[in-house]
Parts: structure tokens; sequence; C-alpha cells
């Protein structure tokens, strides 16, 4: 393992990436597995999309406010007991969507996958700053990023087929599987990495204490709202990409997987360009770059689409171009966000994710709200993503870094 990787000596002996890789990939798992099915799930339920799209809008909900409460809980318990009652949750409700008879209680379960789902994703954001060196952290998220890139770039594509030849119940039960795999691994091989648990943590005092330690920093700022808009900017093509490639686009829901998977392959393109770029222009100018692919990739789809090409191209090679921007930001506004505070490392963790899914909501909202059959509402979305990325960086970038 390269050193840059290496845990700190006492947590030498647990598969540390391993499962920080798996509990990072369980979110994109739990979105794009069942991204095709969500035209089905409008026929089979008699509802409209509006209606489905609150699968995923609810899914965001669950996820970003059950960080504000797993963070502090995992910085006085401990990541592990957290952890764990996490994937369990997340198990039951994946067994209660691939039985939902009605899209009330397929809705409901998923709000109960996504607190499952976020006590995984944001223990491993707080186990990174718990088991690494801070200098070498965003090195192995991004990292992680790139391996990470794997599940959005083949859970489509896996999704297609299992909705062609199964039905959408079928994705549910993968997302069962996943974690009852992942919660026995984690129970014989996670040891707790939180040395320095914090018991006045959950009290009021002790939360306010936190939130506005961190609320109050500059430096969570500068990493945190750029991250955070960088993931909306990939949101608005979870959230409206099926639709417009099988509706409006007219692909076959067997093809969708690889269009949308072709364009998550810049996803994994940006992870491997931001590991270059940090260990030769350090995270400050990386993150620059990485805002300026966003602006341009914005501007160009929605020049692309003003211009009139109405063709799925158009919509892979932004989604492309989108997330190999996020590909370079995310990992850094993760880590930037986090590693200021090695005492408050769930919280932190917590508040980014909770800006990340509060402005996936947003963004999500609108794209469903605004959905008129046309490619003219994603493309104005995603530009007005990367300008706002684009200007985050540069107005918020700490006094040094800026100067």
């Amino acid at each position: 393992m390269n050193s840059d990787t290496r845990p700190l000596p006492q947590f030498a002996h647990a598969p540390l990436l391993l499962l920080i890789i798996a509990f990072l990939m369980m979110q994109p798992l739990s979105t794009d597995l069942y991204l095709a099915s969500l035209p089905t799930l409008s026929s089979d339920f008699k509802v409209p999309l509006s209606t489905v799209q609150l699968t995923l809008s609810l899914f965001v909900i669950g996820f970003g406010s059950a960080q504000l409460v797993i963070g502090p809980l995992s910085d006085r318990y401990g990541r592990r007991p957290v952890l764990l009652w996490g994937l369990a949750l997340y198990a039951v409700g994946s067994v209660l969507c691939g039985l939902a008879p009605s899209i009330e209680l397929l809705i409901l379960a998923r709000f109960l996958q996504a607190v499952g789902c976020c006590s995984a994703v944001m223990i491993a954001r707080a186990i990174v700053r718990d088991a690494y060196d801070p200098v070498h952290s965003v090195k192995v998220i991004a990292r992680a990023s790139t391996w990470l890139s794997l599940a959005p770039l083949l859970a489509p594509i896996l999704g297609s087929y299992l909705q062609v030849a199964f039905g959408w119940r079928a994705a549910f039960a993968v997302h069962t599987l996943l974690s009852v795999s992942l919660l026995l691994l984690t129970f014989l091989r996670l040891p707790e990495t939180n040395l320095h648990k914090n018991p006045g943590a959950t009290n009021f005092a002790g939360l306010s204490h936190s939130f506005r330690l961190v609320l109050g920093s500059r430096e969570f700022w500068a990493y945190a709202l750029p991250g955070a808009l960088s993931y909306g900017s990939i949101f608005a093509f979870i959230s409206g990409a099926s639709i417009v490639l099988i509706q409006v686009l007219h692909v076959p829901t067997a093809y969708f997987g690889y269009c949308f998977a072709i364009g998550v392959s810049g996803y994994l393109s940006g992870t491997l360009v931001c590991r270059r770029l940090l260990s030769r222009l350090g995270a400050t100018a990386t993150f620059r770059i990485g805002s300026a692919i966003s602006l341009g990739a914005g501007t160009l789809f929605l020049a692309a689409v003003l211009a009139g090409f109405a063709h799925w191209s158009v919509m892979v090679a932004a989604m492309f171009l989108t997330l190999s921007a996020h590909g370079i930001n995310f990992p850094i506004g993760q880590s930037g966000a986090v590693s200021p505070f090695p005492r408050q490392a769930g919280t932190a963790a917590g508040l980014m994710g909770a800006l990340s899914m509060l402005v996936a909501f947003i963004v999500g909202s609108i794209v469903g709200a605004t959905h008129n059959g046309t490619l003219y509402p994603l493309g104005l979305v995603v530009c007005a993503l990367g300008l706002s990325i684009f200007a985050a960086t540069r107005l918020l970038a700490p006094a040094e870094a800026a100067a």
C-alpha cells in the first residue's frame, strides 16, 4: 500500500481502505441501481413521475437530516456501534422496499434506507480523519473515490438488466444482500477508530459548541459549499437522466445503463486526475481547476441545448464533463471540510453531508418541477450550478490561499 494511504500504526491490521470504499459505494448504489426503473414505477403504481421522484427526494432528506444526528452520536459513542445499527436499519429498509405494495410504503422505506446509508457514508469520512495522517487524508479520499466510481459506473447497467429481466424489486434485493454482507464484515473486522470520544457531543451545550465551531469556520465553508454544489450538479443528472434519456430522447431501457455509465466514467477520470494534480499542485490549485471544469461543463451543455442539439450524446457528454469535475472537487471538499476538526470529525462530516443533501434535494425538486419534455430546464440547472461552484471556490477561499 502506498505510504500516503497507509493508516496509522494502531489500525494497520484492519482492512480500513476496503471498508471505507464499500461504505462510500452504498450511496451511489442506493440511487443508481434503480434509476432505470423510475418510468416503470410510475406506470406500475399509476402515479405521476413527480411522485416517483419522491423516492429519490425523500432518500436525500433522510440522508441529509440523519447526518446531523449520526455525526454527534459517533463522536460520543464511537464509529463502530453507530455503524452496525445503521447497516441493520439499511437492511430492514431494503427488504421493505422490495416488498412494498404501494408507492407510499416504498417512499417511507426509502427514507429508512437513507438513514442507514447515511451512517455508512458519514462514518467512512470520519474514519479517514480518525485513522489517517491529516496530511494524507485528501489522498485517501481521492484513492477511495477512484474505486467508488465503479459503483455509479456499473450500477445503472446492472439495474437496467435487472429491470428488464426481473422488474424493479430486484434492485432492492441486491441492496439487501449488500447491506447484510457489510454488516457481517464490519462486525468481524472493523475496530473502533474514535479514540477521543466526547461525552458531551450529544448534549445541547456540546452540540451547540461543535456546531458553532464548525459552522463559524471560514475554512469549513471554503470546502463544504463548493463540494455540496458539486454534488448538486451530479444529482441533477441522477434525478433527471432516466426520464430525459428514456422518455424524451427515446433511449431503450436496456441501453439506458450504458449511456449513464459512459457519463459516470467521467467521475473515474476526474478522481485519477485529482490524485495526479494533488501531488503536483496541492489542494487549493486543484480545487480551482475542478471548479473551472464545472463551469465549462455547464456552459457547454446549455449552449448545445440552446443550439438545438437534442440527442442522447449531448446528455452523455455533459454528464461526463460534469462528473469529471465532481471527481476532482468532491474528494477535496470532503477532506478539507473535516480535517480542521480532529475532535469534531463526525459533526463536521455530518454537516458537510447535510449541506450536500440539502443542495441535492433543492436541485432534484427543481429538476422534477420544471421538466417539460425538453432538455432546457436541465441545461439551465447544470449551468447555474457550474457558475456557483466556480464562484464559491474563489470567493470563499482562505485569505492565504486566495493571496
